[in-house]
């Protein structure tokens, strides 16, 4: 007899009554798109990155999008990027007429290397957009010191790093740009959207034009742009989720302590020196290309894992060329990480069987 497990999610998205609520009353009072909550939204979450101007829009790949697009980065340019990342990353280089340029990443924590950075940096270099993976920061010290030597823009993608510091300072307050999802598996969400954030007026200024069809003023537009707004109801539910986002993410952190004490036998994640981890994902390493096999054995408990990602985005169709870059530590993150489930709702029995589970499949494989 086959025993039954009761199924452990990879995440579990919220949405409580607090979200309906925050929804019908922005239903009912006929404000829908660009108004009250939204603006509100954005000076809500200013507070999160050292009270930069925040400017809502659509989703996480329109922030990247509008953000190399108002710093003037098209054409000609060439932007440095993970591999090991979403493909919306190099993506919105790509949609802004610019060539993603790929380099390494640390295996520690997955976020760009330094090193692997400085030696991909050319003439035709116009910005650096670190990715803040997992939850992890960046070495943005490091990185921001090396823009600045090189004249570069740097623009964070933060979208799986809500709440995310390095020696006490947020991220998407350090680049030129900072750039936040609010899709339903993230931190917090809001149904869809995403948030830019900068403390450069004219270019805050520049993004909300390029949101609202180059408008400021209604049917005088000013530049060409596009209908990439935030509409109040998604505005209204992640204000709704901001106020959650604290207790959240310290139960992340509590549930990742629990993991790292009761699983053996694997790689866990690192916090780097300086480093707050919000574990947007919990990701192990199973070498020796067992990893899948330890996939399908959780699966067969009910527990749900997650492999991001298991194609690097320089092997992706559209970023396939002659003489691809030689990125050993993102193949082989590729080849072995494993996301578990450590989303605030887990119950502690179920952390228990998540990490005897995990530590038992290994250790057979």
């Amino acid at each position: 007899m086959t025993r039954a497990f009761a199924p452990i999610p990879a995440a579990r998205p919220v949405i409580g009554e607090a979200e309906i609520a925050a929804a019908v009353r922005v239903l009912r009072s006929g404000r829908v798109v660009q108004g009250p909550e939204v603006a509100a939204f954005e000076e809500e979450f200013s507070a999160w990155v050292a009270g930069r101007a925040c400017v809502a829009v659509n989703s996480g790949t329109s922030a990247l999008h509008l953000s190399l697009l108002a710093l003037g980065i098209g054409p000609g340019d060439e932007v440095v990027v993970p591999s090991f990342s979403f493909a919306a990353t190099a993506n919105a280089v790509r949609l802004a007429g610019a060539e993603p340029v790929f380099a390494d990443i640390t295996p520690g924590t997955y976020c760009l290397d330094p090193l692997a950075v400085s030696a991909v940096i050319g003439p035709r270099t116009a910005a650096l957009m670190p990715v803040h993976l997992y939850g992890h920061p960046a070495p943005m010290d490091r990185l921001t010191d090396l823009a600045a030597r090189h004249g570069l823009a740097v623009v964070e993608d933060a979208c799986q790093a809500h709440g995310a510091t390095l020696h006490g300072r947020p991220v998407g307050s350090f680049g030129t740009a900072g750039c936040f999802s609010f899709y339903p598996t993230k931190n917090m969400h809001a149904l869809e959207g995403g948030m830019i954030t900068t403390d450069d007026p004219r270019l805050a200024r520049t993004l909300r034009l390029l949101r609202n069809q180059g408008m400021e003023q209604r049917y005088a537009n000013e530049i060409v742009g596009a209908n990439l707004r935030m509409t109040d109801v998604a505005a209204a539910v992640g204000r709704e989720q901001l106020k959650q986002l604290p207790a959240w993410t310290e139960q992340r952190r509590a549930n990742a302590k629990v993991l790292d004490s009761r699983i053996e036998g694997l790689s866990l994640p690192r916090e780097a020196d300086g480093a707050r981890h919000v574990y947007h994902q919990y990701t192990v390493r199973i070498p020796g290309g067992r990893r899948d096999g330890v996939r399908r054995d959780l699966a067969r408990q009910g527990i749900d894992s997650a492999v991001y990602y298991p194609t690097p985005i320089h092997r992706l169709r559209p970023y396939q060329r002659p003489g691809r870059p030689s990125l050993p530590e993102t193949d082989r993150a590729a080849a072995e990480v494993l996301s578990l489930p450590v989303h605030p709702s887990l119950e502690p029995a179920e952390l228990v069987r998540i990490a005897e589970a995990v530590s038992a499949a290994g250790r057979e494989r």
